[in-house]
């Protein structure tokens, strides 16, 4: 379905159904499939504005200027800024994307096929280094940080942790 693909691309875009099956089964099936809102026919025009408009709040620039602090690192993922000890950290963009992704996720581990779904966006079978040598960069340029590491959860996959 086309919402579970926008999903693998990037998980972070409001995906709404206007449809006219209005079924409890097809709505749910809609929320199972990807929905972050359903709206079954007939709706009024103003209803489907109001909808949209509360699905940007939740989404929209507000979400994007939410800044992550820990210690001297602090993360802007509106503006795509990185500081350590207030000086800018330049990263790549897939560097940046799994440093938010991580701040995100404070505490649970991620497997390198979650990362490489969520941020490359696609899944791979057998051996692929990608996400550790990313990981490897990221420590190296936030390495005065005390108060936070990316752990490697052996077996499984990493987490950001809080000292």
């Amino acid at each position: 379905a086309l919402a579970q693909e926008i999903r693998t691309v990037n998980s972070e875009v409001p995906v709404i159904f206007l449809t006219a099956k209005s079924l409890k089964e097809d709505i749910l099936e809609g929320f199972k499939i990807g929905a972050d809102d359903y709206i079954a026919k007939p709706f009024g025009m103003m209803e489907l504005v109001a909808r949209i408009k509360a699905m940007l709040r939740r989404t929209g620039e507000d979400a994007d200027q939410s800044s992550f602090h820990l210690g001297c690192l602090s993360v802007c993922p509106g503006r795509h800024e990185v500081k350590v000890e207030g000086e800018p950290v330049t990263l790549t963009y897939k560097e940046f994307e799994l440093l938010c992704l991580l701040f995100k996720h404070q505490g649970l581990v991620l497997t390198r096929d979650q990362i490489l779904k969520r941020i490359w966006g696609y899944e791979f079978d057998g051996e692929n280094r990608t996400v550790d040598v990313h990981i490897s960069r990221l420590r190296e340029r936030y390495r005065s940080n005390p108060d936070f590491d990316i752990v490697t959860v052996r077996g499984l996959g990493y987490k950001a942790v809080i000292k």
